[in-house]
């Protein structure tokens, strides 16, 4: 038996389709998560529909890279051109235009078609320059985020809007989906003291916003003479996940997230990047997979099994990185399987993976010197003293919800979709 059929066996549908076909489709007949006639538009699709007329005679700066499309595809800066927006200049965030620069590494300026200037934002200075900022009227961000504080294209953005701020210069949020929106916001807060590129804004670790609804928590907060326009989608809804949408192409924002399964489990594993434990990276199954040479699967799985965890299913498996921790190093871990998105919960399987290979493995997993970006990492060191106490999942859950529950209720918090 797999140790995957501990947690949740899988169906033989061959063998069910004549009675599983019908009633899949009386569940979509019936399913609380109506299938809307309206396309989704991102913003940049609302942008070219209107001709880019909100655009006219503005000099024009974009935030963008290889995910930047429009719904047929087409990257935005080229519709733009192709619109006879005045396009300057563009800027790249971590992972540079190309999208394909491993986390970490800073990145240098570039252009596009031979003539286009980008401008890193992870290289020297990850902060618009003010001169390129005064050369234009407007800067526009078009990033596909993917729910959790910790990735950084949303520190980016909030290093833009602080710096058009400076210059007085106006900042447009063309929105996208939050690939994962329907999993409820959960993880700690970002306490004063724990700001970093990798959590800047005071949000919960899986944040369950936009974008767009980012800026305008950020305006409200701290940047209220910002002159911010969001250009909202239409026929977007939360509850959602964004390959749920026909008309919308997931392009994958950075080199690890290549699909929005793996944007779902993200949250759960993105943690053992302050860990000595290999999450992933240099496999096929980046964030989607973790292991050491240390860890004996068969055991971990079993007391990964006693949490009881919702949605999700594993298989232990091995591996050799050929990038990052253990690069070439015979690994052995577990293997994640979503098996119900909307009963899965991120932050609990990563308390519960953390709690399992502090549990078995004490000393090893390095969360007692070297914890310092993990703690950027969850915002707080509370995180990690939860688990080196072994305190259960439920209690962290709940010491985290309270949290979560508080900037719920913040007046600052301004939702732009059912």
């Amino acid at each position: 038996m797999k140790i995957s059929q501990l947690f949740h066996p899988r169906p033989f549908f061959k063998e069910r389709a004549p009675v599983l076909v019908p009633l899949v489709l009386l569940f979509l007949l019936i399913s609380p998560f109506p299938v809307s006639a309206e396309p989704l538009l991102c913003g940049i699709d609302r942008l070219e529909k209107s001709g880019f007329r909100e655009l006219g005679g503005m000099k024009v700066g974009l935030i963008t890279n290889r995910a930047g499309v429009n719904r047929n595809g087409e990257a935005d800066y080229a519709v733009m051109l192709k619109n006879g927006v005045k396009l300057q200049f563009l800027m790249a965030p971590e992972h540079g235009f190309s999208a394909d620069i491993d986390a970490g590494r800073s990145v240098g300026n570039t252009t596009v078609e031979g003539r286009l200037p980008v401008y890193s934002l992870y290289g020297e200075s990850k902060k618009p320059d003010e001169r390129l900022l005064g050369s234009i009227d407007i800067l526009l961000f078009d990033l596909q985020d993917v729910g959790a504080r910790c990735y950084t294209y949303i520190t980016t953005m909030k290093n833009a809007m602080e710096a058009c701020e400076k210059r007085g210069t106006a900042f447009m949020v063309l929105d996208r989906p939050n690939p994962v929106i329907p999993i409820p916001a959960e993880g700690f807060m970002l306490i004063p003291g724990y700001g970093s590129f990798v959590g800047a804004v005071d949000v919960p670790f899986v944040h369950a916003l936009t974008v767009g609804e980012i800026a305008l928590l950020l305006k409200t907060r701290f940047y209220g003479r910002l002159d911010l326009r969001v250009v909202a989608m239409q026929g977007y809804r939360r509850d959602r996940f964004a390959d749920e949408y026909p008309d919308f192409m997931f392009v994958s924002p950075s080199p690890n997230i290549n699909n929005v399964d793996t944007a779902v489990l993200y949250p759960s594993l993105v943690f053992l990047e302050g860990t000595t434990v290999s999450e992933g990276r240099g496999t096929e199954f980046p964030f989607r997979q973790f292991g050491a040479p240390f860890i004996r699967s068969s055991e971990l799985a079993r007391e990964l099994f006693s949490h009881r965890l919702p949605g999700v299913t594993v298989d232990t498996i091995s591996f050799r990185p050929s990038t990052g921790k253990f690069r070439g190093e015979l690994c052995h871990g577990l293997k994640l399987f979503v098996t119900e998105r909307r009963a899965f919960s991120p932050f609990r399987t990563a308390s519960a993976i953390l709690l399992s290979l502090q549990k078995l493995y004490p000393g090893l997993l390095g969360l007692e010197k070297e914890g310092a970006f993990f703690d950027r990492i969850a915002g707080t060191p509370r995180f990690r003293e939860m688990i080196l106490q072994q305190a259960s999942v439920g209690k962290i859950m709940e010491e985290s919800a309270l949290q979560t529950g508080q900037f719920k209720k913040s007046p600052a918090l301004k939702m732009l979709y059912p």
